[in-house]
């Protein structure tokens, strides 16, 4: 047997490991999945819906329960998770419980997309695989298509996105496109950006050249901010901006938000940093004051926009 066929190729912290022989191990986001459920004790019903059958392209799709039922329509919040293009979904505990938090403390419908993930689909599959799964959403604005949840309960005149790490960079990407392509007529409200990832102040970063191996480097649109000629076109009218204090992203969030303002985009943009957190702090310690105020701060632009 040829050990070198064992020799790591890539490794990312404590989240992934890749061989040269292709093999893929993922330590977060696999082994502890959560199962959907309609009638689960937090107040909050869960399905998981096959967008993509040729690709297995999904979504998890969370509503209150109270209000299945009820003929109320609610805000729409779609979630794309973080994990470095490289690992997490819509079903593992961390990002099922942060939606469920959402969904909760927000009073939304939210929809987390399941996107195929670097290295075995490398960029640009995550946009694509996502830009499908929002236009699949968005084609329930006229109550025709065939996901009951989103048809009945659904207020597509209140449509957020959202993302955190690499999800913030996906949720970026989505609303520039929508500023130019047609979103089935939709007209997205807000643009919730937590922790974003647009590469580091050093120049290209290895884990951006793994999973994105065929990038043209700082020309790269969806790594550089300052390269996006979608920036004065962004499909939205306000934009949050989460930061965290000692981040080591932090600074390229800033550039974002400089960037976006000096773009010529006409929409309202505010920017809130924890002070003494690390880089999505939320996911790992929810119950702590900063998570929660965080929480709260991301329902109020919701409900306040």
């Amino acid at each position: 047997m040829n050990s070198s066929l064992n020799e790591i190729v890539h490794q990312w912290g404590s989240y992934i490991r890749v061989y040269k022989d292709g093999r893929v191990e993922r330590f977060f986001g696999t082994d502890d999945k959560v199962p959907a459920s309609i009638n689960s004790t937090d107040g909050v019903s869960t399905k998981d819906v096959l967008i993509v059958p040729e690709t297995g392209v999904s979504a998890r799709i969370f509503i209150p329960t109270s209000t299945i039922n009820s003929g109320q329509k609610l805000p729409l919040l779609i979630y794309f998770h973080g994990g470095g293009f490289r690992v997490g979904s819509p079903f593992c505990a961390a990002y099922n419980n942060y939606v469920t938090s959402l969904v909760t403390t927000a009073n939304v419908v939210a929809v987390s997309i399941d996107y195929r993930l670097a290295p075995e689909y490398p960029v640009p599959t995550c946009y694509e695989d996502s830009w499908v799964a929002l236009k699949w959403v968005a084609s329930h604005s006229k109550g025709e298509c065939p996901e009951e949840w989103l048809r009945d309960y659904a207020n597509f005149c209140q449509v957020f996105l959202a993302g955190d790490s690499a999800g913030a960079n996906i949720a970026h990407d989505m609303a520039a496109r929508a500023g130019i392509e047609n979103l089935n007529g939709v007209k997205l409200m807000g643009l919730c950006l937590v922790h974003p990832y647009f590469g580091t102040r050093d120049g290209v970063d290895k884990s951006w050249i793994f999973v994105s191996p065929t990038t043209s480097g700082l020309d790269d649109f969806r790594y550089n901010p300052a390269a996006d000629s979608r920036m004065a076109s962004l499909g939205c009218t306000g934009m949050l901006i989460c930061l965290a204090e000692k981040d080591g992203l932090r600074e390229r969030g800033l550039f974002y938000y400089e960037t976006l303002r000096r773009s010529g985009w006409g929409g309202e943009v505010e920017i809130v940093e924890t002070g003494e957190e690390g880089h999505v702090f939320h996911l790992f310690n929810p119950n702590s004051d900063n998570a929660v105020s965080l929480l709260k701060t991301l329902a109020s632009f919701i409900n306040h926009s």
